[in-house]
């Protein structure tokens, strides 16, 4: 472990995100699974299935992030053209890996067999690993420092479990939240005034409307436990001075 933040990136890549036919659940999983293993999700992007896309955003993106996930367009159709988008970002060929058609080949045993279309799923950038896929058989791609998953969520959970722990990082970020029945900027110096005092920590403000009034949830981010504690004991002393009640957990 070391004080070095190491962060990570995702592609998120379909037209049916974009479109508004489905909605992403592997962002907010992805993020919470890189917490855990001390990475920071520094930012995604959503990209339409077209290659151009595609390439232009794995290249600018692996290039500031120490990892970077993909999601989606790794099927058995035509229009799943993540591989051949990141092969070209990557400038290799585009290969079929010997240990996934073996995978496919079992897994499509009493399913059918192995079509030409099911043999697509065992297509990588040259030079790729495998990532196990232990719900549906095709597996992820590892290849650099790309990591290349399916975009049902699901699946893509099982793949990130196969992950935990091989992934290089720093300390995992820890938080504490409380809330107040009021309005965010009539508070919005005294948030500032505590993350000032407190290096290494962060406080996110959340505002909502709820039973008919304003409130909002402090969140208090830091890879410390005790900063943590130490900043939530300081915001709460500040707020209480100026007559607030504040509900640890938050509201």
């Amino acid at each position: 472990m070391t004080d070095r933040i190491w962060t990570a990136a995702l592609v998120v890549i379909g037209d049916e995100i974009l479109s508004g036919r489905t909605q992403d659940k592997n962002v907010a999983q992805i993020a919470a699974w890189l917490n855990v293993q001390g990475i920071r999700l520094a930012e995604v992007r959503v990209v339409a299935d077209k290659t151009g896309a595609i390439v232009e955003a794995v290249n600018a993106l692996r290039a500031r992030n120490d990892y970077l996930f993909t999601t989606g367009g790794i099927g058995p159709t035509h229009d799943d053209i993540t591989v051949d988008a990141i092969a070209e970002a990557l400038g290799v060929a585009v290969v079929h890996h010997p240990r996934a058609l073996a995978v496919l080949d079992h897994y499509y045993a009493s399913r059918g067999g192995l079509t030409e279309a099911r043999k697509r799923m065992a297509r990588v950038p040259e030079g790729a690993e495998l990532i196990e896929n232990r719900m549906s058989g095709a597996p992820g791609i590892h290849v650099g420092n790309i990591f290349v998953m399916a975009g049902v969520p699901h699946i893509t959970a099982g793949m990130l479990d196969a992950l935990t722990g091989t992934l290089e990082g720093g300390l995992p970020l820890l938080s504490r939240t409380i809330g107040c029945w009021v309005a965010e900027s009539e508070v919005a110096d005294i948030l500032g005034q505590a993350e000032r005092r407190h290096e290494g920590v962060a406080i996110g403000s959340y505002p909502f409307f709820r039973e008919g009034r304003v409130g909002a949830n402090f969140v208090v981010r830091a890879t410390s436990q005790e900063l943590v504690d130490q900043c939530v004991d300081d915001l709460t002393a500040l707020l209480v001075a100026t007559g607030r009640e504040v509900i640890e957990s938050g509201i």
